[in-house]
């Protein structure tokens, strides 16, 4: 048994793609900054001199984090 080749025009075929607008970016990126920052503040600074929570619950979940991106904690 042969298996039937593809016809070429069908391969050849590209899809287009729509570009995505700066306006509909923006409101994710600003999201996304913002996310960044909050999980920045609880790796490198929580349960420290600017603590909002208190206990060490916090810095337990985080201190691997904290030593894997060179924040001092002990």
């Amino acid at each position: 048994m042969a298996q039937s080749a593809a016809p070429a025009a069908a391969s050849s075929a590209i899809p287009a793609v729509a570009p995505i607008s700066l306006k509909e970016i923006a409101p994710w990126a600003l999201f996304v900054g913002i996310l960044m920052l909050v999980l920045l503040y609880f790796v490198g600074a929580e349960q420290g001199a600017t603590s909002l929570i208190s206990g060490e619950n916090v810095h337990e979940w985080v201190h691997d984090g904290r030593h894997l991106l060179g924040f001092p904690c002990h």
